[in-house]
């Protein structure tokens, strides 16, 4: 990600995330953050100089005890000011891809460039907040948590939720009213990736 970056991906963020709340997609000022205080940890996809999709993390040492927070509290209000130069965990705030340009591997690439950085800083994993927008078609049906089970069983899809399990990444709970939008509900879950590689010391 390059300064240059800033304004375009601030539009990005109302494309890919139409129903979310204002108030929780990224702006200018929260891209100049994230590259003033973790800029190795900011990843753009680009269709010449055009970006077309980006990824947002930053370091963080994660309570598993204690998993609970919100998507506006993790990242600060957009800000990243948690950000933890020593933290063990790198916290996966966003992945988005436009939408003419989806199905194409960009966010697999996308998250491939986080594992290689958390391998190449040692990190012990990923820990992000994963939304599950399928749940909305079958909320009245089950509850979230079984509809979680049953995505990890194999028997229901999600379009996100599948992907991220199929990239090795493993469900540790639920977060309940992690972030506002109207269309696909509030709840995540929380999920994790652990570094085969990390050595510890």
């Amino acid at each position: 990600m390059q300064p240059a970056h800033f304004e375009a991906l601030a539009e990005l963020q109302k494309i890919c995330f139409p129903t979310l709340s204002p108030e929780e997609w990224l702006r200018p000022e929260h891209f100049a953050s994230h590259y003033r205080l973790f800029p190795e940890g900011q990843f753009v996809a680009l269709d010449g100089e055009r970006p077309v999709g980006m990824s947002s993390t930053f370091r963080y040492d994660v309570d598993f005890a204690h998993p609970a927070h919100t998507f506006y509290e993790v990242m600060a209000g957009g800000y990243f000011t948690n950000h933890k130069p020593d933290g063990a965990y790198l916290y996966g705030a966003d992945t988005s891809v436009h939408p003419d340009y989806r199905r194409q591997g960009i966010a697999t690439r996308l998250y491939d460039a986080r594992k290689e950085l958390i391998r190449r800083l040692n990190l012990r994993g990923m820990v992000a907040g994963g939304m599950i927008p399928a749940y909305r078609h079958v909320k009245g049906q089950m509850s979230v948590e079984d509809y979680v089970e049953k995505v990890i069983r194999g028997e229901l899809s999600d379009p996100t939720l599948t992907p991220q399990l199929r990239n090795g990444f493993e469900v540790r709970g639920i977060l309940y009213d992690y972030l506002n939008d109207a269309e696909l509900g509030n709840d995540a879950t929380l999920i994790v990736w652990e570094n085969p590689e990390y050595v510890a010391g």
